[in-house]
């Protein structure tokens, strides 16, 4: 880790702050030249995240001689991109029932596929490209911890059996199955997923821009685009002139002009342990690779990091009406503690170890929490985003498509449900803020009263309103 007090030693120090996946990249986190004149290029994208980054590598490996150029505020990874949960997991970025009122059920069943598909599509691009980012597929594990969550469960699996998810895609495991794959005390039921790998989010994301170079890609960083439109982006050191211009700016579009209510920007935060040993791994049984998940209405997400910590995340940090992102957002005492007593509660084993990170980022929800790609042909503009949560997959999904609509490829990706899709804005502030509020504090509510009771909370009801269908 950098120190001293030098600029450029401050602004690392900065970059690897916000994230334990950026905290341990292990080469030097400093960013690429800043754009410092008028370039042309075939396509310019706006945002070297998980969106921008699929997008160019795309475009790149269907056309070579393809000018591509990115555009960065940052660097690459800085977003949710290098610090999310570290979650290759299958599952569409939205609403079965959103997506299939505008294209049917098969295309929604198609969709979820897709996502199946694509967990092992990253996977082939990082031993492709010889991406050193702890990829590791062993499946994603949801479980239920009380009589309620349990009936959630197996309403997802009543869904997925109506629509044709086979078990061979979504199965029940009995309590001895769940054993095989990790200890779990507070268990009462567990459905499991073969779809799903863990990997390090961060260095999936600067070594996708490592390739994205190698193929011939020009990625400007601190270079902010000031504005967007057909034909070009307009930053600080000049003007990217381009045919065909793609945002890839997710959570961050409501800082642009004229986006501010076209996403509820809310934070997921993090904590992480120390390195736990051997002997502690050996009592917890936790399968590498495995990624586990619980069905309270703000849940927890974790896996079992690369050099072994436990990396757990949640929901339900505070939306702060003055600033909706900023680094200010990135921690919270209550989601930390409500987090560290999901440690202690889960992998009692572990309950000891030092807490040694928390950090967190910001993800774009939808008023519909259903996502989007959408591309011009007649003014070449194109955007994705709004993948509430569920971006690893949802991006190299967008990535993949828009590179195939700029080309103008007929190929699956282009006839998936949220390929032009848009969901209306959020309501203006303070009704944003107060919708943001009252999610987190009902759901809060319902947990607590769900894990008190053992029955269900009818007050979630009162967010109809405000969440998507199911």
């Amino acid at each position: 880790m950098a120190t001293g007090t030098d600029p450029a030693e401050q602004l690392e120090r900065r970059y690897r702050a916000r994230s334990l996946w950026l905290e341990m990249v292990p080469e030097p986190v400093r960013p690429r030249p800043a754009l410092s004149r008028d370039v042309t290029c075939d396509v310019a994208v706006v945002g070297a995240g998980f969106t921008g980054l699929w997008t160019a590598y795309y475009l790149k490996r269907l056309q070579p001689d393809a000018r591509v150029v990115v555009v960065e505020r940052e660097i690459a990874g800085f977003g949710p991109s290098g610090r999310n949960g570290g979650w290759v997991s299958s599952k569409i970025a939205g609403s079965w029932d959103v997506y299939a009122a505008r294209a049917g059920r098969d295309a929604v069943v198609r969709a979820e596929r897709t996502t199946y598909q694509t967990v092992d599509e990253i996977g082939h691009v990082v031993e492709q490209e010889s991406i050193d980012c702890g990829f590791v597929k062993s499946g994603m594990l949801s479980i239920a911890t009380n009589d309620p969550q349990a009936a959630r469960l197996r309403s997802d699996l009543e869904i997925a059996r109506i629509h044709g998810i086979g078990a061979e895609d979504l199965r029940q495991l009995e309590r001895s199955d769940v054993d095989d794959l990790v200890h779990l005390p507070d268990c009462r039921l567990a459905i499991f997923s073969p779809h799903g790998a863990r990997v390090d989010p961060a260095r999936l994301a600067r070594g996708l821009a490592d390739a994205c170079e190698r193929l011939g890609v020009t990625i400007y960083e601190r270079t902010e685009a000031l504005s967007i439109a057909r034909g070009e982006v307009r930053c600080r050191g000049g003007v990217v002139a381009a045919d065909h211009v793609i945002r890839a700016t997710e959570s961050y579009t409501t800082q642009l002009p004229g986006e501010r209510l076209r996403y509820l920007p809310l934070y997921s935060l993090m904590i992480a342990t120390e390195p736990l040993p051997a002997s502690v791994w050996e009592e917890i049984g936790w399968h590498d690779g495995l990624l586990i998940r619980d069905r309270h209405h703000l849940f927890f997400y974790a896996q079992r990091t690369v050099d072994g910590r436990i990396a757990i995340g949640g929901r339900g940090a505070p939306y702060r009406l003055s600033e909706p992102i900023g680094e200010t957002s990135e921690r919270d005492a209550g989601v930390r503690a409500r987090l560290e007593e999901t440690v202690r509660r889960q992998f009692p084993a572990a309950s000891g170890a030092a807490i040694t990170h928390h950090w967190g980022g910001p993800l774009a929800v939808p008023r519909d929490w259903s996502m989007a790609v959408t591309y011009d042909r007649v003014t070449g503009l194109g955007w994705a985003g709004g993948y509430s949560g569920h971006g690893v997959v949802a991006a190299n999904i967008s990535g993949r498509t828009l590179a195939d609509l700029v080309l103008g490829r007929d190929t699956d990706l282009v006839r998936l449900p949220w390929v032009g899709h848009r969901a209306r804005s959020w309501e203006p502030e303070p009704l944003r803020y107060l919708a943001s509020k009252a999610i987190v504090a009902v759901l809060a509510s319902a947990d607590r009263y769900e894990d008190r009771s053992d029955r269900p909370a009818r007050r979630t009801r009162v967010l109809t309103p405000v969440m998507p269908p199911s």
